[in-house]
């Protein structure tokens, strides 16, 4: 299993990240952003969605903030979306908890994510591939609700996944328009 991690504030976050999923991205590809917009915690991935597709991202993007993918209608969703794309390649975006010291932290992998792990839930993994951005930590007991995670962080956190998306189709050999 690879796995790749960078603090969101590193000025070379983008390309890192970019670099690393370069081998993971194609034109089959469908982006799944999980979360909701009814905490700042859960966000990421449905602020990730709403940019990539107010940029105009080139792949199919599933979960925005008017249409979350949350645990709600995760299994539906996921089941809808490999329905429609059924030779894609999903890469899930989602927000985590993790170490105190990991919080800003970015995380690319070449495994499914596990959502709602880190607050007991079992919920169907979601894509081949996954982002996880490490929003706040395991310590803390008001999970996701804490008045302490700031919307910059998350906001900065998801420029920077939008900005390595772009750059890893850019990177990637296999796109050609």
């Amino acid at each position: 299993m690879n796995k790749m991690r960078i603090h969101y504030n590193n000025k070379l976050a983008y390309y890192e990240i970019a670099y690393f999923l370069k081998d993971y991205i194609n034109l089959s590809t469908v982006i799944i952003c999980i979360g909701t917009d009814r905490c700042i915690g859960d966000c990421l991935g449905p602020l990730v969605g709403t940019m990539l597709k107010e940029k105009h991202f080139p792949l199919p993007v599933y979960g925005t903030i008017s249409s979350p993918i949350h645990a709600l209608n995760l299994e539906q969703k996921t089941e809808d979306i490999k329905f429609l794309h059924p030779k894609s390649n999903i890469l899930g975006i989602d927000a985590c908890l993790g170490d105190k010291d990991s919080i800003g932290e970015i995380q690319c992998r070449d495994y499914p994510i596990h959502p709602g792990k880190g607050v007991g839930k079992c919920l169907p993994d979601v894509g081949e591939n996954s982002i996880i951005g490490i929003v706040d930590s395991f310590e803390n007991s008001e999970v996701f609700t804490n008045r302490s995670i700031r919307l910059n962080l998350i906001f900065d956190m998801a420029k920077v996944i939008v900005d390595s998306l772009f750059h890893s189709i850019y990177l990637n050999h296999n796109y050609t328009e």
